[in-house]
């Protein structure tokens, strides 16, 4: 069975301030999820998943049908707030979505095989998804998960802070915890992070989840446990967001199984501020230049 590759896309990108989703960026006017679907593909995955916002569906779907029909099986998830949410009164000040691992979740009913998870705005590299489908086919289990791990110095924006999950691992490559730090960001010489407390320093070549994990069919039902338990203590916190890290440490925590880290060789890149995306041009033009990359993505895959 081949595996499926979960894209999320459903943020309200509130630093960015469009639906950078589907910004064009390469050569032939590809997305970044183009590039992500296309290395997907031709690593052996076998469907893409979008979880997208409900008003827009028809737009996500005007854009990606006619290039992908024929080449991989799609499927669209609308993430709102009211999924999963029984037994729960929603604060009227709620605006902004759940979070990544709600996202997931509501991907439930689509997905029955092993999977991997994306953000739309990231660009991954081609070693990353071959390193991933291998994963999916050969070792995945209930009680072994993946992330692909970047090296934190390779992941930050010249133009503001980025949250990534910073891990810590074991000397067998598994992942010991994962902690979300929202606003990472070089100073000097040194990489920081600010929480309540102050600032602190973090290593250059800290392993981070870009959010590309790798999951059995079977991690719907814990993350449906984790979610009650996160509305039981955070439903009337407007901002609280139920991410994939708290997922994967608790996973660990509860001695669920082990999450092993792949590091990979594959450059990110991404965009999270407006500023980002002259950068992220350039360096897709390099990739197409290199022949990475076909100039028009899809016109004679196969």
């Amino acid at each position: 069975m081949k595996p499926t590759l979960l894209i999320l896309a459903a943020g309200m990108a509130s630093r960015y301030g469009s639906m950078k989703q589907i910004q064009s960026f390469g050569p032939g006017g590809e997305t970044i999820m183009d590039y992500s679907i296309y290395d997907a593909v031709r690593a052996g995955f076998g469907k893409v998943v979008f979880i997208i916002r409900k008003e827009f569906a028809q737009q996500f779907k005007d854009i990606f049908e006619p290039k992908l029909k024929g080449k991989v099986i799609t499927d669209y998830v609308f993430q709102e707030l009211d999924e999963f949410t029984e037994g729960f009164t929603i604060p009227a000040d709620r605006k902004k979505p759940w979070g990544t691992a709600h996202a997931v979740l509501c991907a439930k009913d689509v997905i029955h095989e092993p999977f991997a998870v994306i953000n739309a705005d990231d660009f991954y590299g081609k070693d990353a998804f071959e390193k991933a489908a291998n994963f999916l086919t050969t070792e995945v289990s209930p009680k072994k998960y993946s992330i692909i791990g970047y090296d934190l110095a390779k992941t930050l924006s010249e133009n503001g802070t980025v949250s990534r999950g910073v891990c810590e691992v074991d000397e067998d490559g598994n992942l010991i915890s994962i902690k979300e730090r929202t606003k990472i960001y070089p100073e000097g010489d040194k990489i920081v992070f600010e929480e309540s407390d102050g600032k602190h320093e973090v290593a250059s070549d800290s392993k981070v989840s870009m959010n590309f994990w790798c999951f059995d069919s079977s991690v719907f039902a814990f993350i449906e446990k984790l979610f009650k338990q996160f509305l039981t203590e955070h439903i009337n916190e407007p901002k609280a967001e139920f991410f994939i890290p708290i997922l994967g440490d608790a996973f660990i925590k509860q001695e669920e199984g082990v999450i092993k880290i792949i590091p990979t060789s594959a450059q990110w890149f991404g965009v999270t501020y407006k500023e980002d995306a002259p950068a992220v041009k350039k360096d897709f033009d390099v990739l197409v230049a290199s022949g990475e990359y076909p100039p028009k993505l899809w016109d004679k895959f196969s």
